[in-house]
Formats: C-alpha cells, sequence, structure tokens
C-alpha cells in the first residue's frame, strides 16, 4: 500500500509536470500562466523526489510531498485546538472564558455574559463564594493595600493586592517589559523583573521587585565556571529608588528545582551585558544558590541584602517541595528571630517558565497545597503578623485572588493574565522566540508589532478593573476588608456535599 501511494504520487507529479512543459510551448499567448504552472510543478516534483530518496523520515519515504502536511498540521495543532475545538471552559492552561476576561478588562469592555454559567455547578470541584443577605456599598469597601516589612526592615512598601509575578527581559521582549512597568506606575503596584536582572525597560517608573535566582544575573559573576553573588553589583542596583523589594528565587513553580533556561536565539547582545553572559549562548540558571547551603546561611544572606539595599523588605520565593525542609526553615526563623519580610509561594503546575515536561507535569507541590501549608507553619510558629505571605500561580479573576486571599495570602502575583492584558493569545511558542505578538520573543520584526504606549494602557485597565471587582464582591459578601477572608468564606461541592476549605 505504502509503495503504491508513493507510486502513484510521483505518477501524478509527473503527469502534472509533463503536461505543463507541453502546454508552456504550445500555449505561447498565455506564456506567464503556463510558465508559473510549470515552475510550481517543478519544485513540487523534485520535493517529492528528494522525499522518496531521504532516509530519515519514512513518512516522507512513504508518502513523499504529501506527508509534510503532517508537520504543517503539528505546527498549527494549538491555533485549531484553540479557535475551532475547545469550548469556553475547557482549554488549558486558560480556558476562552478567562482570556476573554482579561481582555475585555484590558481594553475596558464590559465583561458580562448572557444566559447563565457555562459551568456545571453540580459538578464534584465546582467552587463558589456565598454572598450576605446585607451587602456593602462598594463606597465603604476599602482598596486593599499591604505593608510589607518586618521589624528588620527600615523602608516598609505599601503593595497591591495584586501585582505583576517574575518575567525576566530576555524571556519577555523590550516593549513588553516597558509595558508592564508603565502600567505599573499608573496602577501603583509593583513589577517583578524576574531572575534575568535589571535593565532600563524595569525602569520605567513603575515599581519594581528585583528578583535574585540562582544565577545571579545583575548581581553576580561567573568564577571558576560557577555564578556568584557580586556585593557591588548588586547595591548599585538595590539602592535605585524604582526597586522597592528584593525577592530571592529559590525555585519556580514550571521547574521546581532544575533552573532557567534563556535559548541562545534569545540571547542579545543587550541581554548578555545585563545579565554578565556570552552572548549568543544558552544561559541556564543552576538550579542551587552558592551564596548559602543551609537555613541558617539563607537567613545570612536576606540580612546582607537587606543592608545592601539600604533596609527594603528581601523575601524568599519558593515552589513548595519537601515538607520537613521547609518546616525545619520556619521554625529556625522563629528560633533565632531572624526572617524575611516576605515568603512568595509558586504553585508546582507551573507558570511562564519553559521546562521539560516531568518539571511541569510531576514535581512540586501545587500552588493551593503549598501556601495552606506554609501558612499553617507561619500561624502556629507566631510569624503572621511578620512575614508577608505573597501566592503567584494562574490567578486572573477576581475570585481566583479572593479565594487565595481567604485561604492564607496577603497578596497575589500574576504573570500569564498580565501577558493576556498585554495581548498574549496563548500561541504557547514563549521558548521559540516565535512569539506572534511581540511579548516573549527577541525577534525586532515581531516585537515591532506591540505597542508599550498603547499595551501599558491595557495593563492597567485589567489591574484597575479586576481590584474594583475585588471591592464589588467583598461588598457582595458583606465585607468591607480583604483582611476579614477566611477560608470558611470558599465554598467547594464534594459528591453531593458543599464543603469549604
Amino acid at each position: 500500500m505504502s509503495n503504491l501511494t508513493r507510486n502513484t504520487i510521483l505518477v501524478i507529479l509527473s503527469f502534472i509536470w509533463v503536461l505543463s512543459i507541453i502546454l508552456l510551448f504550445l500555449m505561447q499567448s498565455h506564456f506567464p500562466i503556463f510558465a508559473f504552472i510549470s515552475i510550481v510543478s517543478s519544485a513540487l516534483l523534485t520535493v517529492a523526489l528528494v522525499d522518496v530518496f531521504q532516509t530519515k523520515h519514512s513518512l516522507l519515504r512513504n508518502y513523499p510531498l504529501i506527508g509534510r502536511l503532517r508537520w504543517v498540521f503539528e505546527h498549527e495543532r494549538t491555533k485549531i485546538q484553540q479557535y475551532f475545538i475547545e469550548h469556553d471552559t475547557n482549554g488549558t492552561p486558560y480556558n476562552r472564558e478567562k482570556r476573554s476576561d482579561v481582555y475585555q478588562k484590558a481594553k475596558g469592555e464590559s465583561n458580562s455574559v448572557p444566559f447563565g454559567t457555562q459551568l456545571d455547578v453540580y459538578k464534584k470541584g465546582y467552587e463558589f463564594i456565598q454572598h450576605s443577605m446585607y451587602p456593602k456599598d462598594i463606597k465603604d469597601v476599602v482598596e486593599p493595600r499591604i505593608k510589607i516589612g518586618s521589624k528588620f526592615c527600615r523602608i516598609p512598601y505599601s503593595a497591591s493586592v495584586l501585582n505583576i509575578s517574575a518575567m525576566s527581559y530576555g524571556a519577555l521582549s523590550d516593549a513588553a517589559v516597558t509595558a508592564l512597568n508603565k502600567g505599573a506606575k499608573l496602577g501603583n503596584f509593583f513589577h517583578n523583573s524576574g531572575e534575568g536582572g535589571i535593565s532600563k525597560y524595569h525602569l520605567q517608573g513603575g515599581d519594581v521587585c528585583f528578583q535574585i535566582g540562582t544565577g545571579y544575573f545583575g548581581a553576580g559573576k561567573t568564577v571558576n565556571g560557577r555564578r556568584c553573588f557580586d556585593e557591588i553589583q548588586f547595591k548599585q542596583k538595590a539602592v535605585n529608588p524604582n526597586i522597592k523589594l528584593i525577592e530571592i528565587k529559590l525555585s519556580q513553580g514550571a521547574k521546581p528545582g532544575h533552573g532557567g533556561i534563556l535559548p541562545a536565539k534569545k540571547n542579545t547582545q543587550e541581554i548578555a551585558d545585563i545579565r554578565g553572559v556570552q552572548v549568543g549562548t544558552e544561559v541556564a540558571s543552576p538550579p542551587y544558590h552558592t551564596a548559602f547551603t543551609n537555613a541558617v546561611e539563607m537567613l545570612d544572606f536576606i540580612e546582607k541584602l537587606r543592608d545592601l539595599s539600604g533596609g527594603k523588605p528581601v523575601g524568599i520565593k519558593m515552589c513548595v517541595g519537601n515538607f520537613d525542609e521547609v518546616k525545619e526553615l520556619i521554625y529556625t526563623m522563629k528560633e533565632l528571630d531572624r526572617y524575611p519580610d516576605f515568603i512568595t509561594i509558586d504553585g508546582g503546575e507551573g507558570g511562564t517558565g519553559a521546562a521539560p515536561l516531568v518539571f511541569t507535569n510531576s514535581i512540586g507541590t501545587p500552588l493551593v497545597d503549598g501556601m495552606k501549608f506554609v501558612n499553617k507553619l507561619l500561624v502556629e510558629t507566631g510569624l503572621k503578623s511578620d512575614i508577608r505571605l505573597i501566592v503567584s500561580g494562574k490567578a486572573s479573576t477576581s475570585f481566583d485572588i479572593i479565594k487565595l486571599l481567604a485561604l492564607g495570602a496577603d497578596c497575589v502575583n500574576a504573570a500569564r493574565a498580565f501577558m493576556l492584558s498585554l495581548g498574549c493569545i496563548q500561541a504557547r511558542e514563549c521558548n521559540n522566540n516565535t512569539c506572534p505578538v511581540g511579548v516573549a520573543t527577541q525577534n525586532k520584526s515581531l516585537v515591532a508589532g506591540l505597542d508599550p504606549t498603547e499595551k501599558s494602557v491595557r495593563v492597567y485597565n485589567y489591574h484597575k478593573a479586576v481590584v474594583h471587582e475585588i471591592r464589588e464582591v467583598l461588598g457582595a459578601m458583606g465585607l468591607t476588608s480583604t483582611s476579614q477572608l477566611k477560608p470558611e468564606h470558599i465554598k467547594v461541592r464534594d459528591d453531593n456535599k458543599i464543603k469549604t476549605y
């Protein structure tokens, strides 16, 4: 059957080619048309012959030319799935309904939906909030702001309830980073730099959380093949008035225990200079820190960063892994009376970072379980009032944020939601340098399509709309502040019963 198919394809292409040559000579009055047909048929026959005689791909040998359609459909599979197959509520990582909600908020459009919910409210796992018979006027609901800064911090920071999670310049384009930072300035919320260092695009007037990763990019150097922290580089950047917080990244949800990777094709001269690495090479940050190896040394490092920055809040970010190690860390903080100003919890369900499949799917504690565990430890040790708990993981709607706040978070960071507000279409090409909307690419022709001034307003609009909606929902619950939220406010269906978290 394969030989018949191959031979049939070659016969048909050969016949078309011969016919086009004959017509080319017979139909001189229409020479340009038949010349074009002859050239195309020659090219197709040549490709088919190449496919037959190559030995790498069996499919192409058996189905010359036609077999190439497989790669076309494979390449476009995600877009076909998203635009023509998936329903409003079953797409992943973000379904169409949630993506549309972000787009509408970012554009300042109405996000109302007609004809009732499309969710199965009797399905196990359905979550909801119970409203009050005596709701509050939104005017009585205060805009949520959270003070970040323990007794060790000399320059505390007042944070919004929603902020931009860590995304590096390099992973994102210069236009995208510029738009995010300008949007943060307009909305008075902070923008996490990601572990790729501080670029000029991060310094557009918005508040910045300077993230220090295992590669110490922008705050380190390579010594004997190992990335090491550099106090002078760090201090030069950390004292900048736009830098409001410092975050030490231990791990992230997309690849806990793995370290980050910047593809060589994204590593331009400018990015290499910012990170202190060789241009055009794949940049891999190690899975471990060289500045500390245990809990006590980590606390020493936290104090060092706090002093070098002039007393700004310093925190740690992690995807919760070994429970015993996390418990030891929290209890060491209590025992020594030394601790960070905040802890950011990332979910094992992953985020914007590209990673091997096993790390994304099967390593790291999911966000809700991880944050509940850490929150419980902070309450047990009496550190809850001193250490702010920030969570980062797939939050985009007011319900997502209220749920996390009710379960113990003080504020929420979002990455993918803010990417959507920039115009991200969830093409899932972030690691290929081919992002079609110029968000996650260093291809200048693609980046040119993203206007930072226009998109910064959309970032601001999205944030403003979410915070306003949070206040509306709190009012519907009969509450006036996020501090009144409790786990029992969030209901979840378990078979035929309704339970709380």
